[in-house]
């Protein structure tokens, strides 16, 4: 268990563990602000995050933004976000069990550190992974679940988004009920 994020962010920096530590040119630890109540979970870093080092850059990085600006949610002031594993999966595969079991520990270590109130994964990789193995995003996106005490909500990818624009209003629907609820358990995260 780490006590502080430098000292966790300089081991996962030089993690190994799995093969995709030998393809990554970027280990992608995750951005935001390390006191921030609300936490977004991506499944693994694309081509664009493999080369700047930094979660949802790309194309569904800059829609993620817009989503998160239109409730007044920013990457950089009030929220954090991580992903499931912190090396590309080639061909941008979805991480295979193995590689996420390998990479867990290091998210759960940012989550411990950063104790937040809610838990926002983006995507059925996440989803199924931290919220309930069977979570099927589009019948429960939005939807918030309370785990251990802290309320989980799974909603759609923004790659897939990206893919299926007919799924965004929807999307938006999950980002303004995350605005509300944030208002009701963690109204500091506007304060930011």
């Amino acid at each position: 268990m780490y006590e502080n994020w430098e000292q966790l962010r300089n081991d996962c920096m030089g993690c190994d563990k799995c093969e995709l530590s030998r393809t990554r040119t970027k280990l992608v630890f995750g951005v935001g602000n390390e006191n921030a109540k609300v936490l977004f979970i991506g499944e693994g870093p694309g081509a664009n995050e493999d080369l700047q080092g930094e979660p949802f850059v790309g194309r569904g990085g800059q829609l993620l933004d817009k989503f998160l600006a239109a409730v007044d949610l920013d990457r950089k002031k009030n929220i954090y976000i991580a992903n499931m594993v912190k090396c590309r999966p080639p061909q941008n595969r979805d991480p295979l069990p193995a590689e996420q079991d390998m990479c867990i520990g290091w998210l759960r270590e940012q989550t411990r550190l950063l104790k937040p109130k809610i838990i926002v994964c983006l995507g059925r990789i996440s989803a199924t992974r931290i919220i309930s193995p069977d979570f099927k995003v589009t019948k429960q996106h939005g939807q918030f679940i309370e785990k251990n005490g802290t309320l989980m909500m799974g909603t759609f990818h923004p790659a897939a988004l990206l893919r299926n624009p007919n799924q965004k209003p929807a999307a938006l629907e999950d980002f303004v009920a995350l605005r509300d609820k944030i208002m009701e358990v963690c109204p500091e995260t506007y304060e930011m």
